[in-house]
């Protein structure tokens, strides 16, 4: 009797650690409260540190109001821009925002939100420097950020094949500034939102060029299989927009109203 009781009671013990070993690791989405949102902390002026060295920006300000929309507090994490897949594949980050841009890589690797804010690729020059086309660049030295979407887009035009010798790429935009400040670049190719801010900042000491690199559109990226709280977060986002406190963001960031068209459908 004795050894069938001892049995039964190892038996349901084996039931109860296999039905643990089935349980996904860590928190199901239901259960987290938390959003953890991977950041390159010098993007200006989506995500930076104040004078006071506090975080703010439009991410900032945006992703908070998300997480009040999902009932989930929100943290940040600086992360290597560079490694940003891998820290969303290993869990480290739930999220990558801090003005990404949507590309097919990046659809083929990432589950992505809805599209939230328009943006441009510019070329902004040094004084003296002028880039009246993209053949201009072929005798330029030109900075751009590792991984950005600049050096994406760069890359994917025609041109490039004749200045990738003059690219240098720098870790982070600030030490792309300090070295067109210091005139060892004639000029960087940098998105929009960022190159204006940090242009406006200085007084406006770098020209902006009539030539581009096109439109952008800036998205959330999340680990491919988490399609669940990607659609959460686009959902909070459009009814951030529906509400005009996206709206109302970016007026306060951006002196107006570039909110992706496809948050308003």
């Amino acid at each position: 009797m004795k050894k069938a009781l001892s049995f039964l009671l190892l038996s349901v013990l084996c039931l109860g650690l296999l039905a643990g070993c089935g349980a996904p690791s860590g928190e199901s989405a239901a259960a987290k409260d938390t959003l953890i949102v991977g950041l390159d902390d010098t993007f200006c002026p989506m995500g930076f540190h104040d004078e006071s060295g506090e975080l703010v920006g439009f991410d900032i300000d945006f992703a908070n109001a998300v997480g009040e929309k999902i009932g989930m507090k929100v943290e940040f994490k600086p992360i290597d821009w560079d490694a940003k897949e891998m820290e969303l594949s290993t869990g480290k980050i739930d999220c990558v925002w801090n003005g990404m841009s949507k590309t097919p890589e990046r659809e083929e690797t990432m589950a992505l939100s809805v599209p939230y804010l328009k943006n441009h690729i510019i070329i902004m020059t040094n004084d003296g420097v002028t880039v009246a086309s993209k053949e201009d660049l072929k005798s330029l030295k030109i900075g751009t950020q590792v991984d950005s979407s600049a050096l994406e887009c760069m890359q994917a035009d025609p041109i490039y094949a004749d200045i990738q010798k003059n690219v240098t790429e720098y870790k982070s935009y600030d030490e792309c500034i300090m070295d067109m400040q210091a005139g060892r670049l004639d000029c960087m190719v940098v998105d929009e939102v960022l190159g204006k801010y940090k242009n406006d900042k200085l007084g406006n000491i770098f020209g902006v060029s009539s030539v581009d690199f096109g439109e952008d559109l800036y998205v959330v990226g999340f680990d491919k299989g988490n399609t669940a709280l990607a659609d959460q977060v686009s959902a909070a986002m459009k009814a951030l927009a529906a509400d005009g406190k996206a709206a109302e963001l970016s007026q306060q960031w951006f002196g107006g109203d570039i909110l992706a068209e496809e948050l308003t459908k």
